[in-house]
């Protein structure tokens, strides 16, 4: 007999190990099945929805009904994958938690999405075909279905591997695959295609230059100043007030354009008018908490938070004024032309139970499938904080504004984690040289300079982790040729059923 068997209270142990683990293992299943089950049950629930509503037996109506799932599917997707480029950074910055973040986000999302998210989607083919008489009605049915469907697959599959990607991108490739595989290359817009392959350099390192030379404007001026609380009062007014500004003349061009359509004096006239107001409100606010505050770092990072918190609030309204018609607008595409006497129009109108399954799927996965995103994007590429949190937002906001002035073709996802490598990059040049001292000479190195800029030392005091720039911008680069890819063979397999 072993001496645990002997033992009453070594085998008392030992049960408690394994219904500990048992505990553990169940905890775990649990945990990745009630996310799928609540996504299960929203699909299931818009396809009741969309069956009842068409008619089970109206003709067309089956299609309708797969395109109502596909569009579901796909706003789960923009959930779990879009949002955590603007969420991940004020959690990764320790000023929300996940639960917050999703909380907020979700709001702010389903409110972007409904109250400005419009009536109408442009260009439903996002410009990359042309629709008229190249294709029939049929065909353009099952083009907008292939397409939806492959960008969800694809952005579920980076969602799994942990790379966030542009779900505009993803649908674009999607169009662009079905386009081809309905009438063939001469179908595609290829200057609109160029401009895009353009973005993916364009957007990254936009923001990421922008963010770094933000967060070298505050590190100079207010952390390492000589006074910094005085600093602080003066400085941080002013870049709250900046923040308001760019906010506002992001809210007026992207998150509101389809509510009020402004010209560019009236876009500066708001402008200003934010950042005079903002200045004001903000000096008493900021003078307040100083007066609290002691004259270090920490403390005085605190008073980015609650600009942070507002900034990622509007972020994501407008991504979902915006990125809703990523979802539904082939779906609307689809029940607009179910009709046999309506044609292929450029301008499609979205009815609202159409805009409700957008919204909801874009709250429900980011609640369900969003954290893991948010970790990426907010923890694991560098660490952050208060200022540079701030940066990242108000980088991707005032690159956006730049790009759309300039009529180029940018991605918020890019832009964003752009935003948040070109932070860290930023520390490992401003950081390291104080991070650590020479030690006494290593028994591999015949000095203690040879030793301390060596490759290993030197790879060690890196502060940005550079398999997820790798990984990240390979799935970028594979995104549209992966949906197109996908999207084609939907598409071929749809005309032989």
């Amino acid at each position: 007999m072993s001496e645990i068997s002997k033992n009453p209270e070594h085998r008392y142990v030992s049960d408690l190990r394994r219904l500990d683990t048992s505990q553990t293992v169940v905890a775990r299943s649990l945990g990745s099945f009630l996310p799928i089950s609540f996504a299960a049950l929203f699909l299931a629930v818009v396809a009741f929805f969309a069956a009842t509503t068409f008619g089970i037996a109206r003709e067309g109506s089956l299609l309708i009904v797969c395109a109502a799932i596909f569009g579901g599917y796909m706003a789960l997707n923009i959930g779990a994958n879009d949002v955590a480029n603007n969420m991940g950074p004020a959690v990764g910055g320790r000023v929300l938690t996940i639960a917050t973040a999703i909380i907020i986000a979700a709001v702010c999302e389903a409110a972007g999405a409904l109250i400005a998210g419009g009536d109408v989607v442009n260009t439903v083919s996002k410009g990359i075909i042309a629709p008229g008489g190249a294709i029939s009605v049929k065909e353009f049915q099952y083009l907008m279905l292939s397409a939806v469907f492959a960008a969800a697959l694809w952005i579920n599959i980076a969602t799994a591997l942990g790379a966030p990607v542009s779900t505009t991108h993803s649908i674009i490739g999607g169009v662009l695959g079905g386009g081809i595989a309905a009438s063939g290359l001469g179908l595609v817009n290829w200057p609109t295609m160029g401009q895009i392959a353009a973005s993916w350099v364009i957007s990254p390192i936009a923001g990421g230059v922008i963010a770094a030379m933000l967060l070298a404007f505050i590190k100079a001026k207010i952390l390492y100043a000589p006074k910094r609380l005085e600093a602080a009062a003066f400085w941080v007014p002013l870049l709250i007030a900046l923040m308001a500004s760019a906010f506002t003349a992001y809210m007026t061009m992207k998150g509101l354009k389809n509510v009020w359509t402004a010209g560019v004096l009236e876009i500066t006239i708001v402008s200003v008018a934010a950042f005079l107001i903002a200045w004001l409100a903000s000096r008493p606010y900021v003078a307040a908490k100083i007066s609290r505050l002691a004259d270090r770092r920490s403390h005085i990072n605190t008073l980015f938070d609650l600009p942070l918190i507002i900034g990622v609030g509007l972020l994501s309204f407008a991504h979902g004024a915006n990125d809703v018609a990523n979802a539904v607008g082939p779906l609307a595409a689809i029940v607009s032309t179910s009709d046999a006497q309506h044609g292929i129009a450029a301008k499609v109108t979205i009815p609202f139970w159409v805009m409700i399954v957008g919204a909801l799927g874009i709250s429900i996965g980011l609640a369900t499938f969003g954290p893991k995103l948010i970790r990426v994007v907010g923890e694991q590429i560098t660490r952050l904080n208060s200022p540079r949190a701030y940066c990242v937002a108000l980088s991707a906001a005032i690159t956006v504004l730049v790009a759309t002035s300039l009529g180029l073709p940018v991605s918020s996802t890019h832009i964003a984690v752009g935003a948040v490598f070109g932070v860290g990059f930023l520390r490992e040049h401003t950081e390291n040289p104080n991070r650590r001292k020479l030690r006494p000479g290593h028994k591999l190195n015949a000095t203690a300079a040879e030793a301390f800029n060596s490759r290993y030392v030197k790879r060690s005091r890196y502060l940005v982790r550079r398999r997820f720039l790798w990984s990240i911008a390979a799935a970028w680069v594979i995104t549209v040729p992966a949906t197109a890819l996908l999207a084609g063979l939907l598409y071929v397999l749809l005309q032989l059923l």
